[in-house]
């Protein structure tokens, strides 16, 4: 076989079964879900699928009223579709490393702009974190998710997960947060003489403590928001 031949190519970018179960990592940045059932998306992350898959939006009323009200507030960001059926499903969204996270019982809150999967038995909920609108263009919302099942989160790069102390607490910047354990609750603070540093975008330094017992993850990158009328 010549070098850079098609058939190398082929070789060597082609599919291949690992058999690790529902949600596989194909590559770094490309989710395999396995599906035989139904699972939760983030609307426009679909790349490929095969089989019989339907997909459907999320439907205004779809989790209750509770969560209407808030999708209302955070935006287009937080829009969900269902896929439903039995075959392959491939999953990605504008590069970003894919980790696979397997609850236990356990729970994490992540970006909602970092959420890219999870199975449709978890149970989930929308934070707005409304201390940081006005701050931060179109403010930040993430979404909590506990239960037993799979999840799957993105980010720019490689993430970084920091341990959270009791009485040593880790500040990190809004646009670089990823995700939390669930039993830690973030405070903001601000620091004029940092402004010039953080919170570029908004002009303003505003950062996100976070003190107890747990995890933060960040990533090596700032995620810009804007708001619904952007």
């Amino acid at each position: 076989m010549s070098r850079y031949s098609i058939d190398e190519f082929v070789n060597k970018t082609k599919q291949v079964d690992k058999g690790e179960g529902l949600f596989e990592l194909e590559t770094e940045r490309m989710l395999e879900i396995n599906l035989n059932g139904e699972i939760w998306a983030k609307m426009g992350s679909m790349v490929s699928y095969r089989g019989d898959i339907k997909f459907d939006r999320e439907g205004v009323l779809e989790h209750g009223i509770g969560k209407m009200f808030k999708k209302a507030f955070t935006g287009e960001g937080t829009s969900l579709m269902k896929a439903t059926g039995i075959g392959k499903l491939y999953l990605a969204d504008q590069g970003k490393k894919i980790s696979i996270l397997h609850l236990s019982g356990d729970s994490i809150v992540v970006n909602g702009n970092d959420l890219l999967a999870f199975e449709k038995n978890l149970q989930w909920d929308i934070k707005l974190m409304k201390r940081i609108v006005g701050i931060l263009s179109g403010g930040l919302f993430n979404v909590r998710i506990e239960g037993h099942g799979m999840v799957a989160i993105t980010s720019h790069y490689e993430p970084l997960t920091l341990m959270v102390r009791r009485g040593e607490p880790v500040f990190t910047d809004p646009n670089a947060t990823v995700a939390w354990s669930g039993n830690l609750q973030p405070d903001f603070v601000t620091d004029i003489k940092l402004k010039t540093f953080i919170g570029r975008g908004s002009g303003e330094s505003v950062q996100m403590k976070f003190d107890g017992d747990g995890f933060v993850v960040v990533q090596p990158f700032e995620e810009v928001y804007y708001s619904k009328d952007s």
